[in-house]
């Protein structure tokens, strides 16, 4: 499928979706970070012409990757007359929440926490706008690597480029204008203090990963297998205990 098709395709996924379900939404909803695949979801969204609400959140943020976020706000609100932005300060909410739970101090649950606060913010604005929240998951991170918790777990109503390699997504950001500094930007998921980016985290790049993704011969597989292998929880469904009809 050529570039400019699946840009089609995924906004006139979105709008038929929107579309068929009972309670037909007024609002997309969707956070913004600064990077590709929340550029190219949003600006996704916005193109189905149903109202877009695109919200920044910042939260002990890098300065150099909340301006690209404010940067891209700007930009959306230049190029589509149905985008609103905001931009919703999280730091003093999330310091409260810190010293809160001080007594269970773990550097991974509370950069977990982040995502996390950043979703029920996504809910809120959602719910009260009679609004959907839109992922911003690839296929490397949804289906992939189960990478930490992007938007709290999987807490989206739809993942519109969750079919969607990284290199695709990155294609797409071009065809659609999206800013150059952008797409050109190291994917981080901004939830650590030392601002480490995704493939620090990883220790794989993500063309490292979708080639291990397609072949398992690669000699980047095994590597891949570990990270996948500790993330499955991430990515398969909740379990459920069920109960034997009698």
């Amino acid at each position: 499928m050529i570039i400019e098709d699946r840009v089609k395709f995924i906004v006139n996924w979105i709008r038929d979706y929107c579309y068929s379900i009972k309670k037909r939404p007024d609002t997309l909803v969707i956070g913004i970070s600064g990077g590709i695949d929340s550029a190219v979801t949003s600006a996704l969204s916005a193109q189905t012409g149903i109202k877009t609400i695109a919200v920044s959140m910042p939260i002990k943020q890098k300065q150099e990757l909340h301006n690209l976020s404010l940067r891209h706000l700007q930009w959306l609100k230049t190029n589509y007359n149905n985008v609103e932005t905001k931009v919703i300060n999280l730091d003093d909410t999330f310091s409260i929440f810190n010293k809160t739970m001080k007594e269970f101090n773990n550097e991974l649950a509370f950069a977990n926490s982040r995502s996390r606060l950043r979703m029920m913010t996504l809910y809120q604005i959602a719910q009260s706008n009679h609004g959907l929240v839109v992922g911003t998951g690839n296929k490397i991170e949804d289906f992939g690597v189960g990478f930490y918790t992007k938007y709290g777990d999987g807490g989206v109503d739809i993942a519109p480029i969750a079919d969607c390699t990284k290199s695709e997504v990155i294609e797409m950001g071009v065809v659609m204008n999206i800013l150059k500094d952008i797409i050109k930007a190291k994917p981080t998921d901004g939830l650590w203090n030392d601002n480490r980016t995704d493939e620090d985290q990883l220790g794989l790049t993500y063309e490292q990963i979708e080639e291990a993704m397609k072949d398992q011969s690669s000699r980047f597989y095994e590597k891949y297998k570990k990270i996948r292998e500790k993330n499955l929880h991430k990515i398969l469904p909740i379990p459920v205990c069920k109960f034997e009809e009698f």
